[in-house]
Parts: structure tokens; sequence; C-alpha cells
């Protein structure tokens, strides 16, 4: 089937994606307003664009009446944020800060997490994630109602646990992340696993 997304409504076009374009990795963003009041909610459209220099981007979806949500709002105000990951441990935190809440409502305090000061921005970070991004605006992209934020990493933050420091290597298995699903509140687990080498074309018989 074939969907010509001119003709398609903006939820609809929405429903097809979010649903087939998966599992999406979670931005747990940690925010703060300019007068200091903390934000705290997870975004799945979500990823890292590259390393030089360390960019992560986050789509973050407007109001219908055009207005940002906190997380939005916050950003754009002080071109500050932080990029938690949610371990499972933390997912039904991290889906209490979904929460459709006024703006002086601190989603911190109601879902009982510790934070941890950043070292060279405002916002906290959430002090039992696995990994924290303290990032600062790099690029703002406006596409309709939707933000595009590119984030440029300035600060990298692991759980000693997580890293064998002289080797950087990480136990990503050991963070167990939750990802993002299709509609109605499914997530995932990093459970299931397959690997593939791959492949270089010197091995392969070709001819440059």
């Amino acid at each position: 089937m074939e969907f010509d997304f001119a003709q398609v409504a903006g939820p609809d076009r929405y429903k097809l994606m979010s649903a087939a374009i998966t599992p999406r990795p979670i931005a747990w963003l940690t925010t703060q307003s300019p007068d200091g009041v903390r934000n705290a909610a997870p975004y799945s459209f979500f990823n890292m664009m590259g390393a030089a220099p360390p960019i992560v981007a986050i789509g973050i979806m407007r109001r219908p009446d055009g207005t940002y949500k906190d997380s939005g709002q916050n950003i754009l105000d002080t071109g500050e944020f932080v990029v938690n990951l949610v371990s499972e441990r933390d997912a039904a935190a991290m889906n209490l800060t979904c929460i459709d809440a006024p703006p002086s409502f601190d989603e911190i305090d109601a879902a009982k997490l510790e934070t941890a000061p950043s070292t060279s921005i405002a916002p906290p970070r959430i002090a039992s994630a696995p990994v924290s991004m303290e990032c600062k605006v790099f690029q703002t992209v406006e596409a309709g109602l939707s933000l595009v934020v590119l984030g440029e990493v300035l600060r990298f933050h692991i759980d000693d646990a997580l890293i064998d420091a002289e080797r950087l290597h990480v136990d990503t298995l050991a963070m167990n992340l939750v990802a993002r699903m299709h509609g109605a509140g499914w997530y995932t687990r990093c459970t299931d696993l397959f690997q593939m080498t791959r492949p270089v074309f010197a091995e392969q018989g070709g001819d440059a």
C-alpha cells in the first residue's frame, strides 16, 4: 500500500511513521526556565547525528495552537538542556514525566527523582540515568508544528560501573535501556540481540 503524504492528514502521518520507525531511543530531557523552574520530559524523536562536533538531534512537536510545551520553550529561552538516557529501572518515573501538567508543575519532584548538578549548564541531570549529556543549542530548525533541535554535547556523564575508562569500552547491555515502540504506550527492552560483522570489500573477491 502506498500513501501520498500530501493527501494524508497530520495525525495520520504521525500514526503511520511513529508505528513504523521503531525502536526509537528516548531522550529524557531536563530543562530549566529562565526563572529556575525545572522540567523533565521524554522525547523519542531523538538520535546521535555526529561526533565532530558531537551533535544530537531532538524533534519537539508544538501544540495545535502553535505554542511550545515546557521543554521546547525552555530550550529556546536558555539554549541549554540535558539528554538523560532511560534505563528500565527508571521507566515508570519517565512515564510519569509524560504528564500533561501546567508549566508550574515540577515533574522531577512528582516522580521523586534525585538530581545531580550539571557542570557547564543550569539544568540538572537525573542522577539515576546511566548516561547524561549536557548540551547547548547548536542550531534549531522550525518545520511546521515541529521544532528540530540540534544540540552540541558539552559534557558526557556515564555511571562508573558501565565503562572501562582505559579502553573507553561501554557496557551497553548493562545500561538496560528502554526504547519507544508504536502507540498506546508501548516500549521495548534491548535484550534480544544478534550480531553481524561488517563486510570488507577486499575479502569478498571484488575488484576496485
